[in-house]
């Protein structure tokens, strides 16, 4: 009962307090300027506190929360892993006129070969209740007089920890593209002076795709594992916008029979 009377109280104060900073917003053209200054100074130190509730409902009540890395596992994944892209605000969002080698965060870098670059790209906010990843990478190709667009993913040390050739690495992605193109994605793997690469064309007809790298079809030298990193590679991307919702990586051991 006194909960509830202290809600309405605080109700009516706070319809109190907007009705009279209504009134001062209408008689602050006419106010003389010292008074000004000083309603400028309460309106300010007021404005700090809401701007900290607002930031922090907006922090806690956003789909999906930001930092967040859930990701689909398949059974027996031993390790998963989102880029910081798609999971962290980035410091510079966006650019235009993008140049070849730009890097996107710490751990991505688009490459082409445009000799004019039309490309744009942008960090954008998921709010799907479906998305599980908090951003994504929007790329918008006008003219396109270049032979490969590529954004390269550097995976962290994690990946290369204990891999050997009876993992199986699953990339999945989340794409909206305006019109149809072809997405192929190539894993690399450093092993002492070879690079393994084996290349998937990703099957487009759904928004969600999905390919698996069995490394058992590989020459990997499973000693000398130093460094993995994915290439995405689209092709003929001209006058074209591309979403990539999500890009998560897991890997497992294969099942033994």
């Amino acid at each position: 009962m006194a909960s509830r009377f202290r809600r309405r109280l605080e109700r009516a104060f706070d319809k109190s307090v907007l009705r009279r900073w209504t009134r001062l917003a209408r008689r602050s053209v006419r106010l003389d300027l010292g008074t000004l200054n000083t309603l400028r100074g309460r309106a300010l130190r007021l404005r700090d506190r809401l701007d900290r509730v607002i930031r922090a409902a907006d922090h806690r009540l956003a789909l999906p929360h930001i930092g967040s890395n859930a990701i689909q596992r398949p059974l027996g994944t031993d390790w998963a892993h989102r880029p910081e892209l798609w999971r962290e605000r980035l410091a510079l969002p966006g650019a235009v006129a993008v140049e070849s080698r730009t890097g996107i965060g710490a751990e991505a870098t688009i490459f082409h070969d445009c000799r004019i670059s039309e490309l744009t790209y942008r960090q954008v906010r998921n709010g799907r209740e479906a998305d599980l990843a908090p951003f994504g990478l929007r790329m918008d190709v006008f003219r396109f007089d270049g032979s490969f667009l590529s954004v390269v993913l550097d995976l962290p040390q994690g990946a290369a920890a204990g891999l050997g050739k009876r993992h199986i690495l699953q990339l999945d992605m989340i794409v909206e593209i305006e019109k149809p193109i072809e997405i192929f994605a190539r894993l690399n793997i450093k092993h002492g002076p070879n690079t393994e690469q084996v290349v998937r064309e990703m099957p487009m007809g759904d928004d969600i795709l999905s390919v698996e790298f069995d490394l058992a079809y590989t020459d990997l030298n499973e000693k000398r594992v130093e460094k993995l990193w994915i290439d995405l590679i689209f092709e003929d991307p001209e006058m074209n916008q591309i979403i990539l919702r999500d890009v998560t990586l897991t890997r497992r051991p294969r099942t033994e029979l």
